[in-house]
């Protein structure tokens, strides 16, 4: 680990002698809004490995981004680097659509003590689900972020993350989304437990959701990146763009559709994404990322 290159990539530049929560905040905050959630290896016909020397070459050298088993990953070594005690954790995401949780893991996030507390730190999330702070792990708490009030809620050992939802003004919706899902006020985002969980544990998951017919990986091409007061995100051929709270309790939201001729433009200029093989955009799924 390179911690001077790393903090580079991010632009990072406080200090990071003392490992407690608000320099841990601040280079989390840094992360999410310089490093893109993204799938986009699988649809330039790329491989992605778990494993941290080529997880580091491509989010920080190749300056992409990645999903939550690369960023986490990813942030697990940073966080390790400076001292912190951190576990990985396994989750199951929420399907809105279904109103169920998938039957294995599949997303991993990092549990970290410090202080005799224990924080959660998830910045492999992306779209507007991503945390921008970690949070402290107590149940039935408001913990508000700028983009919105996350809490967690524990019931018999299992913990669920759960956002609650702003009213949208969408300037030029272009596609509809589900009536249960544009009513929904409050959204359960994933389920964990406190079980530790090692790296190799995942493999399965990493191998699973970049091959299966079915994934939502293989069925969309994702790339969404935290602003300085909101979210973009390039879902298939639409671009939506968020600025969080610019009423009371009210998201801003803007969408359009990119021509395949200005999609390298598009990644380039909004997500400082430059691409080795030809991209082929994907949105075959109805499922909300929103």
């Amino acid at each position: 680990m390179d911690i001077k290159e790393y903090f580079a990539r991010i632009s990072y530049r406080g200090s990071h002698n003392k490992p407690d929560l608000a320099t841990m905040s601040d280079i989390f905050q840094h992360h999410v809004q310089a490093v893109p959630f993204e799938n986009l290896s699988i649809h330039c016909g790329e491989s992605i490995e778990l494993d941290l020397e080529a997880i580091y070459n491509k989010i920080v050298r190749k300056k992409r981004g990645g999903w939550c088993m690369e960023n986490n990953y990813l942030l697990s070594w940073v966080l390790k680097t400076l001292g912190y005690d951190v576990t990985f954790l396994g989750a199951k995401v929420y399907v809105p659509e279904i109103d169920a949780y998938p039957d294995e893991i599949d997303h991993l996030l990092l549990q970290v003590e410090l202080d005799g507390r224990s924080y959660i730190v998830d910045g492999g999330f992306g779209m507007a689900y991503q945390l921008w702070k970690p949070m402290e792990l107590i149940s039935g708490t408001d913990q508000p972020q700028t983009p919105g009030v996350f809490r967690f809620q524990e019931e018999s050992g299992t913990w669920y993350l759960e956002k609650v939802k702003r009213k949208q003004c969408v300037l030029n919706q272009s596609t509809s989304t589900s009536q249960k899902v544009e009513n929904e006020v409050c959204r359960r985002v994933y389920l964990f437990t406190l079980q530790p969980k090692d790296i190799e544990e995942f493999r399965g998951c990493n191998a699973h959701l970049q091959t299966a017919p079915d994934s939502l990986f293989v069925t969309k091409s994702i790339c969404s990146l935290q602003t300085a007061d909101g979210i973009r995100a390039l879902v298939g051929w639409k671009l939506t763009e968020i600025k969080y709270n610019y009423r009371d309790d009210m998201d801003l939201v803007e969408i359009r559709i990119i021509a395949d001729e200005e999609m390298e433009k598009t990644l380039k200029e909004k997500f400082n994404i430059t691409l080795d093989k030809k991209f082929v955009p994907v949105n075959m799924s109805r499922l909300s990322l929103f």
